[in-house]
């Protein structure tokens, strides 16, 4: 790269990162530390994550100096995601991007407070690329510490795809958009199949094998309708087994009502697939 094309990316980079700069905040609650949030929308969005707000207020802090005292207005400590509001106006909002774009090895950004430092950026690249069914987590050689949490993980043209929550072996971790988009959508907007589940691990072809033990299921519910069973096992969706019992969680997190899916049962030692349409209740599916 000649050095001409070399101060040309410097000066966008330097620019794009600027505006994420603006588009995050310093979030402390009154009695704990601070952590990061993201600007979703100009009129007082703010998202971050759940365990960074531990009441039901927090402080903001936005790059120019104001501060303003924020709502929170929904919280879900599975998706570890919390929504704010704080009365402003023509806010820097973030663009949302699209983690399903991502490829690995491709430049990311983020952007937090960690440590009390306000608005650190770092440059680094996407780790993995998890199935679309497990697309729950990005992964990314990025540093991060304490205060980043709640920060944006964004491609290098400022789109942000993820929010950053944790680091496991010294790669950040961030909530992915579709997780995002899901939680974003109406709290009560649950899907719904109408079973109730126990975690079980059955011997499928002299191999173990981990499922979800159907215990009961609900009269008139989509499981019904579609002739699930008591005692049947769940062992996969869409053609794909589980490799852990964790993974039902990642297919239920990406899911909305109207989805169809195809299920994979085992019952009386038999395989079978039967198709069903998720529904929507606002208590969603039980798991014993």
């Amino acid at each position: 790269m000649n050095p001409q094309m070399n101060a040309q990316l410097m000066a966008e980079l330097a620019s794009v990162t600027q505006h994420l700069q603006r588009s995050t905040v310093q979030l402390q609650g009154h009695r704990f530390g601070s952590g990061s949030g993201v600007i979703w929308s100009a009129d007082g969005l703010i998202l971050t994550n759940a365990h960074v707000v531990r009441g039901r207020e927090a402080i903001v802090h936005l790059w120019d100096g104001q501060t303003f005292k924020a709502r929170v207005v929904r919280k879900d400590r599975q998706l570890d995601l919390a929504a704010l509001v704080v009365n402003a106006k023509h806010l820097s909002a973030a663009a949302p991007g699209d983690a399903n774009d991502l490829r690995v090895g491709q430049l990311v950004l983020a952007v937090g407070n960690p440590q009390g430092l306000h608005n650190a950026a770092r440059l680094g690249m996407i780790h993995t690329i998890a199935p679309a069914t497990q697309r729950r987590w990005i992964q990314a050689d990025l540093r991060l510490a304490p205060g980043d949490s709640g920060g944006a993980l964004a491609t290098i043209d400022g789109q942000v795809v993820g929010i950053n929550s944790m680091i496991v072996d010294g790669r950040a971790f961030a909530i992915s958009s579709q997780v995002i988009d899901r939680f974003l959508a109406s709290q009560a907007d649950h899907p719904y199949l109408g079973i109730t589940l126990q975690p079980v691990v059955i011997s499928l072809e002299s191999k173990p094998m981990p499922g979800w033990l159907i215990a009961s299921v609900t009269a008139n519910s989509p499981a019904e309708t579609s002739g699930l069973m008591l005692g049947d096992v769940l062992i996969g969706i869409q053609a794909q087994c589980f490799n852990d019992h964790r993974d039902l969680d990642d297919w239920l997190t990406l899911a909305g009502p109207g989805d169809q899916w195809q299920l994979k049962l085992v019952r009386a030692g038999q395989r079978f697939d039967r198709s069903i349409v998720l529904g929507n209740q606002e208590t969603g599916m039980e798991a014993a």
